[in-house]
């Protein structure tokens, strides 16, 4: 029997909020692979960076399960109507999360330092002229900037702050992002790293990488 992740007919909507694409179901699908090892991971502290639609999170508890009691779950989004779908879509499913409306974690650097086990992290990645980036609404779900790396390169020292001594990185990179030298940055800063599923579809080369402190065993 297949494990369970978010049911597409129960992810709630809105036109000014990213659905579920290529994208979110390559994240899950790395999540859905690495299933066994986050369990015996034992997670407190789940968090996802631009939680959209609300379909990875919800899928992330769901696959997790009854198997790992206790977590708590954090999700955020800058666009507001992001926040709602997600709480909608999260209810849909029985499943809770603390949401909040903010550019990356900006007002919980200090209260999740050092505490998030695992993020889950599908950032606005596709090549885009600066000034598309943080615009209102759907935009803000995509628009990268120069490399699709603008968000990427600000939300990585966070990422930084917030993990946890054994906390895991999921991280949605397209091939023009260059998903090589990401891991090297990352490397300068400590962390392991492996490329968990590589993806293609008619429009992109989609890499989702996991990062891990280098002296944690992942």
């Amino acid at each position: 029997m297949p494990f369970r992740t978010a049911q597409i007919r129960l992810v709630s909507s809105h036109s000014e909020v990213y659905e579920p694409c290529d994208d979110s179901f390559a994240l899950v699908d790395a999540l859905l692979a690495d299933r066994s090892k986050l369990i015996e991971h034992k997670p407190k502290l789940c968090m996802e960076v631009g939680c959209g639609s609300g379909y990875v999170i919800t899928s992330l508890a769901l696959l997790l399960g009854q198997e790992s009691h206790g977590v708590h779950y954090f999700a955020t989004d800058i666009n507001p109507h992001a926040v709602r779908v997600t709480r909608e879509t999260l209810e849909a499913h029985g499943v809770h999360a603390e949401l909040i409306s903010t550019d990356i974690a900006s007002g919980l650097e200090k209260r999740l330092a050092g505490l998030v086990d695992v993020m889950v992290v599908n950032p606005p990645y596709v090549p885009t002229p600066e000034d598309e980036v943080g615009r209102e609404g759907i935009t803000s779900a995509w628009a990268g900037g120069e490399d699709g790396r603008s968000v990427i390169d600000r939300i990585l020292p966070v990422v930084d702050n917030l993990l946890s001594g054994k906390g895991w990185l999921y991280l949605v990179t397209l091939e023009s992002n260059h998903p090589l030298q990401l891991c090297l940055q990352m490397r300068e800063r400590g962390y392991a790293s492996r490329i968990v599923l590589q993806r293609s579809t008619d429009e992109e080369s989609l890499h989702i990488i996991k990062f891990w402190r280098d002296s944690d065993r992942q």
